[in-house]
């Protein structure tokens, strides 16, 4: 089939080069080039990357700022006969699907309903979500409302991160979707609607990463993870933002002090306790202690634990928290 692949990040790679192997890529359709990173440089999207890569120039790669005229005129002209998605970030409209005569269809990780919206794998670790899903759909006007036509489950063992849940469902959506876009080349395709109440989720910001040390041990971390790498969650540890890339929960350990800890009678909630050498930095939390085990100051370099305590003074007794405005540097 002549396809159209939409996409940008990253786990819509491997689903791009699977589809150019088993059918016509006559075009790709990606986000506009951004600034990336502390250098801001201007970078394309993985997605056109990846195209480059395959394609060079024979199959063009289309970054418009919208989908208006101009992009329709520049898609038909490619002459596709399905257009295939995964994490384009933006709504198809009814001229722009009509471009297409055998439709669409969407990678999409969740298990749907669960999660439609632009952030369905951190919202499967939030809710610390036993299972959650690959799931491609026909493409509808509605968000992520489209009928079934494939959907694998991933079992959730509760210490996945964001990107090692990515990885999953980036292997797993190229194999669901090459699977069925083989069925509806043959026209074996069978849609059926969605089942079950369905849910929704947001648009992650940076602000979302604000750790709240009077919330549970078990949902403390599920937000580390959920939010690792993007948009990352932090803290605040002597005025200066905290990222916590890493840690682990620890719901019925009590913590013996050492030489470089306190004894503490009653810590307040994001205590720091001190170092256990074997698990990492000890925080005390409401229900249970929380080991902080990869750790990064605000455009410093990420650092294991041990080495981030061996830099602190007088770590033991300090409390996370309050803001950027919180009075006094880090030694």
């Amino acid at each position: 089939m002549r396809v159209l692949f939409a996409g940008s990040p990253d786990i819509a790679v491997p689903s791009l080069i699977r589809a150019s192997f088993e059918h016509q890529v006559v075009g790709v359709l990606t986000n506009p080039e951004s600034a990336q990173g502390r250098g801001r440089g201007i970078e394309r999207t993985p997605v056109a990357e990846a195209a480059f890569d395959l394609f060079g120039d024979r199959v063009p790669v289309l970054s418009p700022e919208r989908l208006g005229p101009e992009a329709r005129d520049a898609i038909a002209a490619l002459a596709p006969e399905l257009l295939v998605s995964y994490a384009f970030g933006r709504i198809f409209g009814p001229k722009f699907l009509a471009l297409f005569p055998r439709g669409g269809v969407n990678v999409h990780p969740s298990l749907l309903p669960r999660y439609r919206g632009p952030a369905p794998i951190p919202s499967a670790i939030l809710a610390r979500d036993a299972e959650t899903a690959i799931t491609v759909q026909r493409i509808a006007l509605a968000m992520d409302e489209g009928e079934i036509l494939g959907q694998l489950r991933i079992p959730l063992s509760g210490t996945e991160s964001a990107e090692d849940l990515g990885e999953v469902a980036a292997i797993m959506g190229a194999d669901l979707l090459s699977q069925v876009l083989d069925e509806i080349a043959e026209g074996r395709e069978r849609p059926r609607p969605q089942e079950g109440t369905p849910s929704y989720c947001s648009m992650l910001r940076k602000e979302d990463g604000l750790i709240d040390w009077s919330a549970s041990l078990l949902d403390i971390d599920a937000k580390i993870r959920a939010f690792y790498p993007w948009p990352g969650a932090f803290t605040y540890l002597r005025g200066m933002r905290l990222n916590v890339l890493e840690a682990f929960p620890f719901p019925h350990v009590t913590f013996a002090a050492g030489p470089s800890s306190l004894d503490f009678d009653d810590p307040l909630p994001g205590t720091l306790l001190g170092l256990d050498k074997s698990r990492g930095i000890m925080v005390q939390t409401n229900d249970g202690l929380l080991a902080l085990r990869r750790l990064q100051v605000q455009h410093k370099k990420a650092l294991p634990y041990r080495e981030f305590a061996n830099g602190m003074r007088d770590l033991a007794g300090a409390v996370l928290g309050g803001s950027s405005f919180a009075a006094g540097p880090l030694p």
